[in-house]
């Protein structure tokens, strides 16, 4: 006897004669009561429009297990919510040496997602298979060391199916020579 998939992994699956409906509700509000930011108040975005996260050397150090843990928690979360990817690999990069301002940037996202616990990912059913792919970066945006970000997300119809974000490999010298390498990573991502 077979049945529908319903939970796995820390994913709920919800499905219909309309689509499939992913999203980790459970798995939000586990984490913020494990975090104790289940009493907090929620915030409307999961990062402060030009919010930059930088090395912060005279901060106020902070618990690095725990930092990690809860990095790692939002890392686990990405796979059904990539509205929260961005700013959680920002915050991932200061790992090593985590301030209370990196801290405070991570509760930010925990404060987003918990007004935003039931967002997922839809998957309607009976969609086009039209293959659309969209790439961005931002140049020289990390002041640690001045790396583009690029970003990318491809749809099959409807559907996504790709996201990504990652830190050039090296510093671009323009905004055009960044653009090319995001738009190159999307179109090997393609193929």
């Amino acid at each position: 006897m077979t049945r529908e998939l319903s939970f796995f992994l820390g994913l709920q699956v919800k499905q219909t004669n309309r689509g499939i409906f992913i999203h980790q509700e459970k798995y939000i509000s586990e984490l913020l009561k494990k975090y104790s930011m289940d009493t907090c108040a929620s915030a409307k975005v999961p990062m402060g429009f030009g919010h930059k996260i930088f090395a912060d050397p005279s901060g106020v150090s902070v618990d690095e297990k725990k930092y990690r843990g809860m990095i790692g928690s939002l890392l686990y979360l990405i796979a059904s919510r990539p509205d929260i990817m961005f700013c959680t690999c920002l915050c991932a990069i200061v790992q090593l040496t985590p301030k209370m301002s990196h801290l405070l940037a991570v509760k930010q996202i925990f404060r987003y997602l918990k007004g935003t616990k039931s967002l997922g990912i839809w998957y309607p059913a009976n969609e086009s298979f039209l293959l659309q792919a969209y790439s961005d970066s931002n140049y020289g945006g990390l002041q640690l060391d001045r790396k583009s970000t690029s970003g990318g997300c491809q749809f099959l119809g409807s559907h996504l199916v790709i996201w990504s974000s990652k830190k050039q490999n090296y510093i671009a010298l323009s905004t055009a020579e960044a653009e090319y390498n995001a738009a190159a990573s999307c179109t090997s991502q393609v193929l």
